[in-house]
């Protein structure tokens, strides 16, 4: 962040790391929960950092999230942390937010020292009587004011009210950190695509979360993800991965032009075929759209292994095959003493047909801008055209701009 140097930068980057992990982590307790339960709901940011839900709306979990640097203090009995996460539990039994049957976890990246309240909080070894005994002596002597209002929310409840609240407390120390959490998710989509594919699935499925996650939280509505949504997408994206299949990217299919890419591709080689026969401004700026989602989609697969040059290689030798018999047909209709203005209508109706062109690369690949953008980028290479006469005019045109090849 511009500005923001010492103390300020590392503060910011722990607030950025936290959400994140939060977002990751909610991420990986709904895969896990989807083993065992097929009807939930999950939300980040309402009633705690992640909150988990029946599918009628009762709290079932509410997880708060710590992530830090490496060489953080310990989960002691005066943590911070550890009454941060007291106060919002303790305040939300006392308002009736949070109601008495919900699990409460404390997931950090912290360790607990054994003998701690916080290490008696465990799922096992477990010993809530004594972790309560700690926090009352922390709580009632402490003089630690950022402390001060988790102690006076803690001190609030009566003691039988206390124990009922930490026994549904479970503390997880020393979870993996935001990177770590790359081989947690790996192993709760093991099975759904082969082991070569782990990581553009995953960064696949956690794409799609977290523009859904964003959804959740900037929309009025505030709808709750469904687990029926994960399913589904964890099912779309594992027919992406079959064999006669490919991933097409959802940030690329929702991609509108803006001025800034149309004007960067001025001057490209397919551009000028374009304007060599006269298309319309709005044909021009669909075929740069479907040239860019095209390119990026085949980097990306290309990227990830998903294919190799040969594949692409094969690809463009049938749409170049495809493209000259239509290219031949026009030539021969159109015959050799045609006028330009006849020329370039029939380059046009060439163009049409590579518009409505539906050439898949593996059988399931069918959105249209993979066909389309692919026959620009061989339009841009010159390895196919619209014009009758298009390699000699781009020549002359980008000869007279002094421009090589």
């Amino acid at each position: 962040m511009a500005g923001v140097t010492g103390a300020g930068k590392f503060s910011a980057a722990d607030s950025t790391l936290g959400y994140l992990y939060q977002v990751r982590l909610a991420l990986l307790w709904a895969l896990r929960r989807l083993k065992s339960e097929s009807d939930f709901l999950v939300s980040v940011e309402t009633l705690d950092d992640v909150a988990f839900e029946t599918a009628d709306g009762d709290i079932a979990e509410l997880l708060q999230t710590k992530h830090h640097r490496k060489g953080i203090a310990d989960l002691t009995d005066s943590s911070v942390d550890l009454w941060k996460t007291f106060r919002i539990w303790f305040e939300g039994h006392a308002s009736g937010r949070i109601p008495p049957t919900a699990k409460l976890y404390l997931i950090t990246t912290a360790t607990a020292p054994n003998g701690t309240a916080a290490s008696l909080l465990r799922a096992s070894p477990r010993n809530v009587a004594a972790a309560q005994q700690a926090l009352d002596a922390a709580a009632s002597s402490s003089t630690n004011k950022v402390n001060l209002s988790a102690y006076t929310a803690y001190l609030g409840a009566t003691p039988s009210g206390r124990g009922a609240i930490l026994e549904k407390v479970v503390v997880i120390d020393a979870s993996p950190t935001i990177t770590d959490l790359d081989s947690e998710l790996r192993q709760e989509v093991f099975w759904a695509v082969g082991k070569e594919h782990h990581v553009p699935f995953l960064e696949r499925l956690e794409g799609w979360w977290m523009r859904r996650v964003r959804l959740q939280l900037t929309t009025a509505t505030g709808d709750r993800i469904a687990s029926s949504e994960l399913e589904a997408q964890m099912s779309d994206l594992r027919e992406q991965f079959k064999q006669d299949a490919l991933p097409v990217d959802d940030d690329l299919l929702d991609f509108t032009l803006d001025p800034e890419t149309k004007a960067a591709y001025e001057g490209y080689s397919f551009v000028l075929q374009l304007e060599i026969i006269k298309a319309g401004k709005r044909r021009i700026a669909a075929a740069i759209r479907d040239y860019y989602r095209a390119f990026e989609q085949r980097s990306r697969w290309l990227r990830d292994d998903l294919v190799v040059g040969l594949d692409l290689h094969k690809y463009e030798k049938r749409l170049c095959e495809e493209w000259e018999l239509v290219f031949e047909a026009m030539r021969d209709n159109l015959g050799d003493v045609a006028a330009d203005e006849a020329k370039e209508h029939a380059a046009r109706s060439v163009l049409a047909w590579a518009e409505r062109a539906a050439i898949p690369i593996r059988l399931n690949v069918t959105e249209p801008f993979v066909c389309r953008g692919s026959l620009h980028m061989l339009a841009d290479e010159a390895k196919i055209g619209w014009h009758p006469e298009f390699s000699d005019r781009l020549t002359a045109i980008l000869t007279a701009k002094g421009a090589t090849k």
